[in-house]
């Protein structure tokens, strides 16, 4: 097959929101209407048999979020889509943050009863740092909501970008009729659907039928919406999309899917295709890889371990940056410069699997992966490649575990390990002790429970986590002295991470700022190194 054509062809993105968005939801819809599902289950009736097809994990499934991000590959008029599902709640940010990292856009979803909410905006910020061209979707119309010109200006503001709406509501809540669009007045009327199961039947009329049909009030008032905008709305062009500065939005209700096809055809149409990507060769030369270059490249943006219990098998997730990927092949791991066989590959439909005999710029690849790989790593033919920008961040949380039966020591260290690789939880230890009084790091508190529910699960280990002090923690960089300075003193808590790379922590900032001050050498990061 064509190199071009096949990365042309790929459209990657993430669907980030604030929790209870609706995110699950349209990610089922959008493979109901691409043909990849056949009819949608419930996602708030988690207590029927079906559960979202995102959430593969038990604890999700029982309580209707998102832990990890999900991969979910199928084609749609032409376009092979690579669809990853975030998780929305803030305790599990790291995982959604490493995942933008191998997207080329991503779908911001809004509950219009609510407009802009604080982690709508915090994800956003991301996104605009790694410069990814943004689809808002304004969700949840079958309900009454906010006025629509007020929604769209709170987006223009609070996140200081243009934004475009192609389609707009008509009605809300039970009098959700359908959206026009925006540039050619044509009216898409939507009835049907099963309660959201089944595809919706849809027609496009003319603005001047749909006033037939549906009456003065409603259409007068959408007229002098749409009006409005003509005047005072940002200009649409799909360069100022690519580039990040314009974002289209979209009106409708995952839930009924009213307006989920617009969207879906948006995406295979005009999401962004693979971007090139900066990277060190051997020499720490920084260079740029292009999609359409023949050699291989690869980068390990996320690890999941067990994901069959049965089988304790460990996944190391790809994405394709450049070349062809075929089954079988080696490649050269850039932080160590060991030659790997990338046999086992696979891609994903939740729980379901396939082996996937090649692979393109753009796609996600699951390796099963015996131990060689970490989150950041990166894989090519022919030379030595390390991406940039895979982060971890700085843990705010602390505990120790307390192990219930010492005679699942073994059984209690293997967990911690796989899931430390996974990004579960961060482990340090102290250099005099070592592992076996693990101390373990989070982002978020529920990581912890996660954690909990994981060893008892799959490592059958059941333990107590004590709370620890600390609340701040930094990578310690700088000159070796000041290192030295900080493991001298006794008010320093210095431990070692997984990777033996030294680490400060502390009960408060203040101890940082006063060590800052006293060893001019010494530098704290708060993600990190590579």
């Amino acid at each position: 097959m064509d190199l071009d054509h096949e990365a042309a062809r790929r459209r990657t993105f993430a669907i980030i929101s604030h929790p209870d968005a609706g995110k699950t939801t349209i990610t089922e819809k959008l493979l109901l209407y691409s043909g990849a599902i056949h009819m949608a289950g419930s996602v708030r009736a988690r207590k029927a048999s079906r559960h979202a097809v995102s959430d593969w994990m038990q604890m999700e499934q029982e309580r209707g979020i998102s832990i990890t991000s999900s991969v979910l590959q199928f084609d749609y008029h032409g376009a092979a889509l690579n669809l990853l599902d975030t998780p929305g709640h803030a305790d599990f940010s790291e995982d959604t943050y490493r995942t933008l990292a191998a997207v080329d856009s991503s779908v911001m979803l809004i509950d219009h009863t609510k407009g802009v909410e604080s982690r709508t905006q915090k994800l956003f910020e991301v996104c605009r740092m790694r410069q990814l061209p943004i689809i808002t979707f304004m969700n949840k119309l079958d309900r009454p909501g906010r006025d629509p010109l007020d929604l769209i200006d709170e987006l223009s503001t609070i996140l200081n970008l243009q934004v475009v709406p192609l389609n707009w509501p008509l009605g809300m809540g039970r009098d959700f009729k359908g959206v026009v669009d925006v540039f050619t007045r044509e009216v898409h009327l939507f009835a049907g659907g099963r309660h959201g199961q089944d595809r919706v039947e849809t027609r496009v009329i003319s603005f001047e039928e749909a006033r037939a049909e549906l009456g003065d009030h409603l259409c007068d008032e959408v007229e002098e919406q749409l009006d409005l905008l003509d005047v005072a709305g940002d200009g649409w062009s799909i360069e100022g999309f690519l580039k990040g500065d314009i974002s289209p939005v979209f009106w409708g209700s995952a839930m009924t899917n009213f307006g989920v096809e617009p969207l879906l055809d948006f995406l295979a149409e005009h999401a962004a295709h693979p971007a090139t990507r900066a990277a060190l060769t051997e020499k720490d030369e920084r260079i740029i890889v292009a999609p359409e270059e023949e050699a291989f490249s690869a980068f390990v943006f996320k690890i999941q371990a067990n994901m069959n219990p049965r089988h304790r098998d460990r996944v190391a997730f790809l994405r394709v940056v450049s070349g062809r990927f075929e089954r079988g092949m080696d490649a050269v791991l850039g932080r160590t410069g060991r030659n790997l066989r990338l046999a086992k590959p696979h891609s994903f439909m939740a729980q379901e699997r396939s082996i996937v005999e090649e692979a393109w710029p753009g796609d996600i690849v699951g390796l099963y992966d015996p131990g060689n790989l970490r989150i950041g790593d990166t894989l090519a033919t022919g030379r030595t490649l390390r991406f940039e920008g895979i982060p971890r961040f700085a843990p705010e949380f602390f505990m120790r575990a307390v192990l219930k039966d010492p005679l699942r020591r073994k059984h209690l260290d293997s967990g911690l390990e796989q899931l430390a690789h996974e990004g579960v939880i961060q482990l340090f230890h102290r250099p005099d002790v070592g592992y076996q009084d693990a101390w373990l790091g989070a982002v978020g508190r529920l990581q912890f429970e996660v954690l909990q529910q994981r060893l008892l699960n799959e490592y059958n280990v059941k333990c107590v986590l004590e709370p620890l002090p600390y609340t701040v923690c930094r990578w310690i960089g700088g000159k070796p002295e000041a290192l030295d300075w900080l493991k001298a003193r006794r008010d320093y808590t210095v431990v070692h991470d997984r990777v033996e790379r030294p680490v400060l922590l502390s009960e408060s900032p203040w101890p940082l700022n006063y060590a800052l001050k006293q060893q001019p050498g010494l530098v704290l990061h708060d993600v990190e190194p590579l």
